[in-house]
């Protein structure tokens, strides 16, 4: 992804760009206008940027009203809080927790969510009040319920919400269990992602009612899955593109300490062989979500050293198993090493294989099915499942 606006466009220039994209449409562009999206960022931001997961350093309105309102106008992620409100320095935190969304991915989830005047929604993470407050001018706040686990940020997204003439039901809460008091809904929408789909928010939602969410496997890799809910409390539904979310908090992946995995001095008792799948070839954001919908409870991360050669190291969360693969620039055959009851290399491969097999294909000839006791992924058609290698 790139940004679609320049630094200097504010927000007819914003508009412009999001509309030459196709992410925003002439039916929400009023909203857009009404509410535009600097009444909705808070004074202390860290900007972000649309084809990386990094920060700028924080940004403070009063010191550098210029740069404030240049972070706002880009076509880019805001983040608004670090380590769930934990970390309030001058500098970044650990985690971002909280933020004002890409406009990009706003609106284009917003395009999913096809709502119309009358429908009933709930929205899952109020964030910076933003969505609930574009939602609220489409189809009248008091259709509008938005939950926040966070107490603070809720109450700032009511304030800003307020100042803009809106006052949609805002609860402070576990997203994980919708509201019910305020059921059945026409549009269920979520601003963070999940691994799994609430059944709280199927049952909740009206046959031929829809879903949209952010969903992603452990692994990594994310799109956004435009879900269906059919008379029979089931749901299933395409995914129309990536996405790159804040997780849920009630569905963080706790990810054991690397001191669990490397109990001996290396190389342990690891079973060393070769490959000439290249871990270059497995980290793209498509790859990641092909091989993770296919490995369960698998993780990643990367070790790069001085002369540009890396380690891409794999562990499952059960702390049970690791693997290693080398890369090293120019050479066509990597040094793999293994350890544990699982061989998470061996599973990551067969997983890619089946995906380069299949012509490489993007999020949006994958699927979706959920029901009360499995979710399934599917390439093309809900007949065709996606293989799960564990």
């Amino acid at each position: 992804m790139t940004d679609s606006t320049t630094p200097e466009a504010g927000p007819e220039g914003l508009a412009s760009g999001l509309m030459k994209i196709g992410a925003l449409t002439t039916d929400w562009l009023p909203a857009y206008k009404a509410l535009p999206r600097e009444k909705f960022v808070p004074e202390v931001i860290w900007p972000g940027h649309a084809d990386e997961n990094r920060q700028d350093a924080r940004v403070v309105r009063l010191d550098d009203p210029e740069l404030w309102r240049r972070a706002v106008y880009t076509d880019a992620p805001i983040t608004t809080q670090w380590d769930d409100g934990a970390y309030g320095g001058p500098g970044r935190g650990t985690t971002p927790s909280s933020s004002n969304s890409m406009p990009r991915m706003v609106f284009l989830m917003l395009s999913a969510l096809d709502v119309e005047e009358g429908h009933r929604v709930l929205e899952i993470g109020t964030g910076t009040g933003w969505n609930a407050g574009l939602l609220s001018h489409r189809v009248g706040d008091k259709n509008v319920v938005s939950i926040e686990v966070d107490a603070t940020v809720s109450e700032d997204a009511r304030a800003r919400l307020a100042g803009a003439g809106y006052e949609p039901h805002l609860v402070v809460g576990d997203g994980t269990f919708g509201c019910p008091e305020r059921a059945p809904y026409d549009r269920v929408i979520a601003t963070c992602s999940i691994g799994r789909v609430p059944l709280a928010w199927i049952a909740q939602t009206k046959p031929g009612g829809v879903i949209v969410t952010p969903w992603g496997p452990t692994y990594g890799g994310e799109g956004i899955v435009r879900l269906t809910v059919a008379d029979d409390g089931t749901a299933a539904g395409p995914f129309t593109g990536s996405s790159a979310f804040m997780r849920l908090r009630q569905q963080r992946v706790e990810r054991p300490p690397f001191r669990d995995y490397l109990t001996e001095p290396w190389p342990a008792n690891s079973v060393q062989s070769s490959t000439r799948l290249s871990p270059d070839e497995v980290g793209d954001w498509i790859d990641m979500f092909a091989i993770g919908v296919q490995v369960p409870r698998m993780f990643c991360r990367v070790e790069r050293y001085d002369d540009g050669s890396y380690t891409l190291w794999l562990y499952d969360t059960d702390a049970t198993s690791w693997a290693t693969a080398d890369h090293v620039p120019d050479v066509s055959e990597y040094d793999v090493r293994q350890s544990g009851p699982r061989r998470l290399w061996d599973e990551l491969e067969i997983a890619w294989r089946w995906w380069d097999a299949q012509g490489r294909p993007d999020f949006e000839r994958f699927g979706l099915t959920v029901s009360a006791d499995r979710e399934q992924v599917w390439l093309d058609h809900p007949a065709n499942p996606v293989p799960a290698r564990r």
